[in-house]
Parts: structure tokens; sequence; C-alpha cells
């Protein structure tokens, strides 16, 4: 792992812990059984970025945010962070567009999601419509945040290599 990839997978990490920690509670939104706090996929798709082992551990570090915040149920649901993270730094890495590699993943988070909360008493209409689709209403409004972000981090790239 580079220096880069390290730092930039530090703060990542950070930000996945601080968001659902210090902001759950207002960024929360609340449809039972299905829970979003917005913003909490953003350090995750901007670590597909930069590596796949950076995006396990910024999945690990969310998943770890939601564990103290809001259990472990939330927390096996973040897990999935891991895994939609995972592939799409690799697709990220092959030369897929960032916004290809949003798109693509937004399956794979939603069942995902909804495949975890089965084993936890749900109905499978809570678990795959209300859970599953939630999570990739939540993914697509994370996927515009995440969109914005880096095309911002680009021009500020670009910015300072003119001088």
């Amino acid at each position: 792992m580079k220096t880069h990839e390290i730092v930039l997978g530090g703060l990542l990490t950070a930000l996945a812990l601080v968001i659902p920690i210090a902001f759950g509670g207002f960024l929360t939104i609340m449809i039972p059984p299905f829970s979003a706090t917005l913003a909490s996929h953003v350090p995750i798709m901007l670590a597909m970025t930069v590596s796949p082992l950076t995006a396990i551990l910024v999945g690990l570090g969310s998943s770890l945010g939601f564990l103290f915040k809001l259990g472990p149920i939330i927390a096996a649901r973040a897990m999935v962070h891991v895994v939609f993270g995972f592939i799409g730094a690799i697709l990220y890495q092959k030369g897929k567009a960032f916004y290809q590699v949003l798109l693509l993943t937004l399956p794979i988070h939603g069942l995902g999601e909804a495949l975890i909360v089965l084993p936890f008493g749900l109905s499978l209409h809570d678990a795959g419509l209300v859970v599953g689709v939630g999570t990739m209403l939540h993914h697509l409004i994370d996927s515009g945040i995440s969109l914005a972000v880096v095309k911002q981090l680009n021009f500020i790239k670009r910015s300072l290599t003119s001088f």
C-alpha cells in the first residue's frame, strides 16, 4: 500500500466513523425498518477511487461507526460497504468512469443490505422493498454528493498543477 493510499484511507475512515457517530441524529432518515444516514456512503464511494484495499478499510470503518451509533443490525448492513466498495474500486482501476462504477455497484449495495436483514426476522417485503429499494435510493443520493466532491477535487488538483 502506497503512502498516499494510507493517508487518504485514514482520512476517509475517520470521515466514515464521524458521519454516523456525530451526524447520525439529524442526518438520519428513519422509515422502519429502514434507516439511512445521508452522506454516509460518500467516504466509501471516494475510497473506490483510491484502491481496493483502501475501500475495504473505509468500509470496515463505516461498519464500526454504525456499530457504535446504531447497533449490530445497522453495522451488519454497513459491512456491505466493504463488498461494494471493493468491487467498485476494481471497476474503477479497470478504467470505468466514476459515475459508471457508482451505477454498477448500486444493485450490489441494495441487494446486499436486503439480504443482510432477512435473518433478523424481516419479511421479504420489508427486506426487499423497504431496505433494498431504500438503500438504492440512498446510494443514488450519496452518489450525487460523491460525484460533486470528485469534480471539485479534480478542479482543485488541476488548479494547483497550473502554477
